[in-house]
């Protein structure tokens, strides 16, 4: 089963190509993207280290801190990082954690817990499930699980999207509809109720139900 959004994500520690880490501390006070890969030297992952790469300042503008994982040796991921660089134009600039013993894969139920045998004999394909993206909030819960197929890469620019309308609605008592962007406009939250809403927005709504409730993107 995968780590429900809410939950407090897991800690460990774990030798990444920046040194060894303890997760949490790692984290600190600010919001974290973890996000997985089943083999090192694979194409898809490949082109999608180099562009989180390439739109890391967008995470830094939000306060949030990369780190990715495959469960290979951290030698590997530093040669695999030559390669990103030279055909994506970015190497990676965030740590990569090396699970060879696939502890933290198995920790947060990317693999099964019963899965045994040394990381480097297993191919991309044992590791298909290891394909997930989790963003972690200051508080170190889970906000947001993403899982993706070996053949789809992923897209960092909703990614990013989700997590501007995360860090809008942890401040705010509103939501996002679909396609949302910022400075669009929101949705007040329904735990608030209309005499509630009548303080926090004097200026009024817009209502073309009444659950559903349109302001503008709070400042």
């Amino acid at each position: 089963m995968t780590i429900q959004i809410g939950a407090e994500a897991p800690d460990f520690a774990a030798d990444t190509t920046e040194g060894r880490i303890k997760f949490h501390d790692w984290i600190g006070d600010s919001w974290a993207l973890l996000f997985s890969h089943p083999k090192d030297f694979t194409p898809v992952c490949t082109t999608e280290l180099g562009t989180l790469a390439r739109l890391k300042p967008e995470f830094d503008k939000r306060g949030v801190k990369l780190i990715g994982l495959s469960v290979d040796p951290v030698d590997n991921h530093t040669r695999w990082g030559a390669d990103i660089k030279e055909t994506q134009g970015f190497a990676p600039n965030y740590p990569m954690i090396g699970d060879t013993d696939l502890a933290v894969a198995k920790l947060y139920n990317m693999l099964p817990a019963s899965t045994s045998g040394d990381a480097t004999s297993r191919t991309a394909a044992d590791n298909a499930t290891v394909r997930t993206v989790f963003v972690i909030g200051p508080d170190k819960k889970v906000k947001l699980v993403l899982v993706y197929p070996m053949t789809t890469g992923r897209n960092f620019d909703e990614i990013l999207r989700v997590i501007d309308s995360l860090q809008l609605t942890a401040k705010h008592r509103v939501a996002t509809p679909a396609d949302w962007k910022q400075g669009e406009d929101v949705i007040i939250a329904g735990s608030v109720t209309d005499d509630e809403a009548k303080t926090i927005y004097p200026g009024g709504w817009k209502s073309p139900k009444p659950y559903i409730r349109i302001v503008p993107q709070p400042k």
